[in-house]
């Protein structure tokens, strides 16, 4: 039976990795920097507007905050997979279209390595490039113009590995190691030649965050969690190839180029959470300290970006064996994203909403998530686009237990 969930587990991995390549998204704000850097949560923090830093649950796996893992049950390995199905709506200065897409956004596992010690690692994204640009240009000596098209794919992934730590019976401390890796390319071509220049740049660095939480009892029924976390500042060097290629992808010409440079500022994020077991309410708040950090473009500019985001979440319980386990989940959260992109003077934001509902399966070592998010980012003007999406993720968390030694008989 367990190899038969596994094998589920990873034909689901690949149809999720087969999945992304066949994007259909595009978004002009992924152009600048090194793309759209991803502030959501694809674990059972989504439908709480990925809210959780504040949050110690010892039913999943929470990298908000890496001092959660300490939180983990003692025996058990857990094992995570999530996919988004997206849909975009498309409005601007002549623009009026829609897209869609579906891609793997998290594989992770988890385990308590000793009774005060917790792990946890995976590889989500971590910034996504995807846009196609088309603007006229002239030829010199014809005054006729042509269409020139640049395009944008890539992005950085996170892989990572976190460890949490129990200081006392109220306070832990984790920190999460993570590597940045992934490429940034841009193709270019005028009108239907089929010469195309490509600037393939490409980074691996190494990003660590430091978190921190407390939980206590302020009442018979109910308890306090508080969180904080810490993303330390990383300068990325960014390795750059130039390539002709004629439209058979033959390459004509090839050139390393010179380095370039791109700084991650740090960010600080603070949390809480107020439950009694059956009723939980999670607060939110994320800083990006992107002022004077970057070089400003001719239409962008980069300012600190703030995360607020709140939700609520209702668990039904159900017995077993004379026990009270958890049963299913519904929550309903709120998220308000000032982007630290500057576009035409204008700040990009993202509002949306959230809800979601956990399931656990017959025998308890499956649960199934699915979580739904509505929203709108940017606005209509000059060199601006609306964007108005439907997010579905689909989250499926195995919890089998490990490490069990048997007693002689």
């Amino acid at each position: 039976m367990r190899i038969k969930i596994y094998s589920g587990f990873i034909i689901l991995l690949l149809c999720g990795t087969a999945a992304k390549a066949q994007h259909g998204l595009n978004s002009i704000y992924s152009a600048y920097g090194i793309g759209d850097l991803e502030t959501r949560d694809y674990s059972r923090n989504f439908g709480l507007g990925s809210t959780g830093i504040g949050r110690r649950h010892s039913g999943y796996l929470n990298e908000l905050n890496p001092a959660s893992y300490s939180a983990l049950p003692t025996q058990n390995f857990m094992f995570d997979v999530s996919l988004k199905a997206q849909q975009v709506n498309y409005s601007g200065s002549g623009i009026s279209q829609s897209a869609g897409d579906i891609n793997f956004k998290r594989l992770a596992i988890g385990f308590k390595a000793a009774k005060f010690w917790g792990i946890g690692a995976g590889i989500s994204p971590f910034s996504t490039v995807d846009y196609k640009l088309l603007n006229q240009q002239f030829v010199i000596g014809t005054g006729q113009p042509v269409t020139a098209t640049t395009t944008g794919t890539g992005g950085f992934n996170r892989a990572y590995i976190s460890n949490g730590f129990q200081l006392s019976k109220n306070f832990s401390v984790g920190v999460s190691t993570a590597f940045l890796f992934g490429p940034l390319n841009t193709t270019q071509y005028i009108g239907s030649d089929s010469l195309q220049t490509q600037h393939n740049r490409y980074g691996f660095k190494p990003n660590f965050t430091a978190g921190a939480q407390y939980a206590g009892k302020i009442s018979k029924d109910w308890q306090l969690g508080l969180g904080a976390t810490y993303r330390f500042q990383t300068k990325m060097k960014l390795q750059e190839k130039l390539d002709i290629v004629d439209q058979n992808g033959t390459s004509l010409y090839s050139k390393d180029q010179d380095p370039s440079f791109f700084t991650l500022p740090a960010e600080y994020g603070a949390g809480l959470t107020l439950t009694n077991g059956t009723i939980t309410w999670v607060a939110d708040y994320r800083h990006q300290l992107w002022n004077s950090l970057n070089e400003k473009g001719a239409t962008y500019s980069y300012q600190d970006g703030e995360r607020y985001s709140t939700g609520i979440e209702y668990t039904l319980k159900r017995q077993y064996y004379n026990q009270t386990f958890e049963g299913a989940v519904l929550q309903a959260g709120f998220a308000y994203n000032k982007s630290p992109l500057v576009v035409s003077s204008t700040q990009i934001k993202d509002i949306s909403g959230s809800i979601g509902m956990s399931l656990p399966s017959k025998n308890g070592q499956l649960r199934y998530y699915i979580g739904l998010e509505a929203g709108q980012r940017g606005q209509t003007g000059t060199a601006l686009v609306k964007e108005t999406y439907v997010n579905a993720i689909f989250n499926f968390s195995l919890r089998d237990i490990w490490f069990f030694k048997r007693l002689s008989q």
